[in-house]
C-alpha cells in the first residue's frame, strides 16, 4: 500500500487513501499524468497563449494592488481598533473561502470543456480530478493567474475609495477596507493554498503551521474532495466553511434545484474526462 511518505509528487495522488479508487485493474493508470485526459487537458493549455499572457497581467496588476493598498492600511493602524481588525480580516477569509466553493463547486459540476470560458477557466478542473498532482506541476503564473486577476476589479473599487474619500469618510470605511484587503489575498492565494494541499513531499515549515492551525486548508481536510465523485469539501481556501455548508447539505441542494429546473445532471462533463482510456476518441 502507497502511503503518504512515499507518495510521489511527480506521479499521481495515492489512490489507498480516502478516495478507494485503486489502480488494481489492468490497463493504464485510473488517474495521474499518464491518464489519456490528463494528457489531452494538459495539452489544451499550451495551445492557448492568450490565456498565459492573462495570467501575468493578473498577477502583475493584483501585486500592485496588494501592495499600495496595503501601505495605506500600516499607514493608518495607529488610528485603528485592533479587534476591528481581527474582526475584519477573519470575515475577509471566511468571505473568500465561500467564494472558492461556490466557484469550485460551480466549475466541478457544470459547463463543458467548450469554448473560450470552458478551454480558459472549467478545462483545469476537468484535469485536476484525473490528475490531481498535475497542480503540483505547475508554475506560480498557472497555479495563481486566474484567482491573481479576478481580485483586481474589487481592489481597484478599494484603493479608489482610499484615495478620493475625505477623512471622516475613511476613517468609517477602515474596517471594510480591511476586509477587502483580507479577501483579496485570501482570494489571490486560494490556488496556490490548494497547491500545497496537494504537496505531500516537505513543504516549508511555515505553511505546515498554517495548515496545522486552520489558516490556511489543511492536507488532511482537501483529501476528502477527492473521494469519487468529487461532491463535497469545495472550499478550498481554508476550509472552515465546508462544515456548515455539508452539514445542510447547501450543494446537494443547489443541485437538486438545478437539475429540476433544467434537466442537466451533475458532473456529467467530468466523468466523461474521468472515463477517457489511451484509446479514447
Amino acid at each position: 500500500m502507497t502511503t503518504v511518505d512515499e507518495y510521489d509528487a511527480n506521479n499521481t495522488m495515492p489512490e489507498d487513501d480516502p478516495n478507494g479508487n485503486t489502480n488494481a485493474a489492468p490497463g493504464p493508470n485510473r488517474w495521474g499524468k499518464s491518464h489519456a485526459g490528463a494528457q489531452e487537458l494538459q495539452k489544451m493549455y499550451g495551445e492557448m497563449r492568450w490565456k498565459r499572457r492573462s495570467e501575468v497581467f493578473g498577477i502583475s496588476a493584483a501585486i500592485g494592488t496588494f501592495v499600495v493598498q496595503g501601505a495605506l492600511l500600516l499607514s493608518g493602524i495607529l488610528t485603528d481598533i485592533w479587534w476591528h481588525i481581527l474582526v475584519s480580516l477573519f470575515l475577509g477569509a471566511l468571505a473568500a473561502d465561500f467564494i472558492s466553493g461556490l466557484v469550485h463547486w460551480a466549475a466541478d459540476t457544470w459547463g463543458s470543456v467548450e469554448g473560450v470560458i470552458g478551454k480558459g477557466f472549467i478545462r483545469s478542473f476537468r484535469e485536476h480530478h484525473v490528475d490531481p498532482v498535475a497542480i503540483t506541476r505547475h508554475d506560480f503564473i498557472e497555479c495563481n493567474g486566474d484567482n491573481f486577476l479576478v481580485t483586481v476589479p474589487f481592489m481597484m473599487t478599494a484603493l479608489y475609495l482610499q484615495l478620493t474619500g475625505n477623512e471622516e469618510t475613511m476613517r468609517e470605511w477602515r474596517p471594510h477596507t480591511w476586509f477587502l484587503f483580507s479577501l483579496g489575498i485570501y482570494v489571490a492565494m486560494t490556488n496556490q493554498i490548494h497547491k500545497w494541499s496537494h504537496t505531500w513531499t516537505t513543504l516549508p515549515r511555515w505553511v505546515e503551521f498554517l495548515q496545522r492551525t486552520h489558516i490556511i486548508l489543511p492536507r488532511w481536510h482537501h483529501k476528502k474532495h477527492h473521494i469519487s465523485p468529487h461532491a463535497c469539501n469545495y472550499c478550498i481556501t481554508i476550509g472552515f466553511m465546508n462544515y456548515p455548508l455539508e452539514v445542510i447539505r447547501f450543494w446537494t441542494i443547489l443541485e437538486f434545484i438545478i437539475t429540476k429546473i433544467t434537466g442537466s445532471i451533475p458532473r456529467s462533463d467530468d466523468m466523461k474526462w474521468a472515463e477517457k482510456t489511451i484509446h479514447s476518441e
